[in-house]
């Protein structure tokens, strides 16, 4: 009886309420979801009723709902997604919580290093599982040059370059892009981007032991797009960093943004044996990972496929980006029915928002700073 009853809490589907009915929950979240038989997608909130009514129907989600309260408490809820803006996560996270119920943050936590150890704090007391969307660490081509790595199929890692070129955060943006502006909202190139692409460097690669940054602030004025509207802008659009690991390796990384023309992202590693190399056409999009390598003396890289088993998803026709966050919610649903911890957590969020404040403060002094 006791096998039954495990085989079908197993096959039971992950029930999702999501806060927040913005263009990164349609266009991201709610294909991702439903590419995954694990799970099932049943309640939405939207402070605009009538928006929540409209994605509902566009997606046959059975209850749209105008509280927060009423999206936490719905019986039929098992995992509950925060997909607004990093300001307003707090209150997202702490009603799942308290209502008993998993939860996933988008990246950045909270804009507060304090904060978002209270609320890995609330969940882990709770015994709730909590995710944040650091979800580029878990798409194939990064599993699998962690692997290669971690094989030492380059030998002892030297050193590690890499340049992320951001075509958003221009000196023009859309209204939809205003919470980006305010300092105190921690949601600049350095918090999204810097966090996403350095997470996957240190998931795997391990957390390096000092970091020197610069920050250089050259867009002094944001313009929204719609209105005209002219508001100051003090956040970095550059972003440069030099970092060692314990092995004596060197990190360099130079984040931009507001890039006009040939953008997108590239990592070089050069090992002691060879040398691998990551790009893709964009930071943030459609495009794949493409991975090439070679070992011995001046050969020529050559591009590695990455192997079938890196793939935890079904054929689909979904973009790059979305394809990473789909990866997250594989991990996930592996998780919660092998125990494992695969998914990354609001321990992965503390540990960037630590690495961050590093930087701020490295700029600030102009002194290197060691890493916790």
């Amino acid at each position: 009886m006791n096998d039954v009853v495990a085989a079908a809490g197993a096959s039971k589907k992950i029930r999702v309420g999501i806060i927040g009915a913005g263009t990164w929950a349609e266009y991201g979240h709610i294909p991702a979801l439903k590419l995954l038989p694990e799970f099932d997608i049943t309640a939405v909130y939207s402070r605009s009723g009538e928006k929540a009514a409209a994605l509902a129907d566009r997606h046959q989600i059975p209850y749209p709902v105008t509280s927060l309260s009423a999206l936490v408490d719905q019986g039929e809820v098992d995992l509950v997604l925060v997909l607004t803006p990093a300001p307003q996560h707090e209150a997202g996270i702490r009603a799942a919580i308290a209502a008993g119920k998993d939860v996933y943050a988008e990246w950045p936590l909270t804009p507060s290093a304090a904060v978002s150890a209270e609320l890995l704090a609330l969940a882990e007391r709770a015994g709730v599982r909590h995710l944040v969307g650091l979800q580029r660490r878990l798409a194939p081509g990064y599993r699998y040059l962690g692997d290669l790595l971690a094989q030492h199929h380059i030998g002892q890692l030297r050193s590690v370059r890499m340049h992320v070129s951001v075509e958003y955060f221009t000196q023009r943006r859309i209204a939809a892009l205003y919470y980006t502006v305010p300092a105190e909202n921690y949601s600049s190139l350095l918090h999204i981007y810097g966090g996403h692409f350095l997470d996957v460097l240190f998931a795997h690669l391990g957390m390096p032991t000092t970091v020197s940054g610069l920050a250089v602030n050259q867009f002094k004025e944001i313009t929204l797009i719609e209105s005209g509207e002219t508001q100051p802008h003090t956040m970095p659009d550059q972003v440069v960093l030099g970092a060692t690991f314990a092995n004596g390796a060197v990190l360099s990384v130079h984040l931009e943004s507001g890039k006009r023309n040939n953008y997108g992202a590239q990592i070089d590693i050069t090992g002691s044996e060879g040398d691998l190399k990551i790009t893709n056409a964009t930071s943030f999009g459609d495009a794949f990972n493409v991975i090439e390598g070679a070992r011995g003396d001046g050969q020529p890289l050559q591009r590695m496929p990455v192997p079938a088993p890196y793939d935890w998803l079904p054929a689909n026709t979904l973009g790059g980006s979305v394809n990473e966050l789909a990866h997250l919610y594989a991990a996930h649903a592996r998780d919660v029915r092998d125990g494992s911890h695969l998914a990354p957590t609001f321990r992965d969020a503390l540990q960037m928002h630590g690495v961050i404040d590093a930087i701020v403060e490295s700029d600030r002094s102009g002194t290197r700073v060691a890493l916790p």
